[in-house]
Formats: structure tokens, sequence, C-alpha cells
């Protein structure tokens, strides 16, 4: 005896079920409404951050092109480890351990394509 299978019915013919409006307080994790409010607020401070540091390391990018550009048009090479090794430090001294993984990323960001 071989066993039956069945066929799904189609997506189509589901009708989607609407959540519930969730709460300020419920979205946010917190347990008051006031708490709720606060982080409301400080969420849309770090997204407002979270948009000026991409725009800045953009424009770090740009200007890493540029340096890179003329270091190699002058016959040098692409990437100045010496300065990279500089860059690494300042970071993991301002951040710590966290700070140089953070700097690791955003050189490789600038570097282009190698």
């Amino acid at each position: 005896m071989t066993p039956t299978t069945t066929t799904p019915a189609p997506s189509a013919a589901r009708t989607p079920q609407q959540a519930p409006a969730r709460t300020a307080a419920e979205v946010t994790g917190a347990r008051t409404d006031d708490a709720a409010e606060l982080i409301t607020g400080a969420r849309e401070r770090i997204d407002a951050l979270d948009d000026r540091i991409i725009g800045l390391i953009q424009e770090r990018m740009a200007v890493s092109a540029v340096i890179q550009e003329a270091r190699m048009s002058s016959g040098g090479r692409r990437v100045n480890l010496a300065r990279e090794m500089e860059v690494l430090a300042h970071y993991r001294d301002a951040l710590g351990k966290p700070g140089t993984a953070l700097a690791m990323t955003m050189l490789e960001l600038c570097r282009g394509r190698v």
C-alpha cells in the first residue's frame, strides 16, 4: 500500500490575515508607555545618526579613491599598508578591539576592487 499525499491548496486561494496593530510598547519591548516613547525617540535619533555615518563613509570612500588614483598614477601601489596600520591603531585606541574590526570593514569598503 502506498501512502497518499494531499496537494496543498493554492496560496492564491488563501486570504491573508491582517495582523492586529501593535502598541508602541509591543514594538519597542518596553513595559510602560513612557519607556516606549523614550525608546521610539531614541531609535529615531539612532536612525538619523546611521544615515550621517553612512554618508560620511561614502564621502571617505570617494576621498580614498582620489588618493589611490594619485598614488597609482605616480607609480605607487594602490594600498599603503603602513597607513592602514595607523588607521587600525586609531580605531582600536578609540573604540577598543571592536574598533579594529570596524576599521577593517571600512578600509575594505574604501579600497574598492583590488
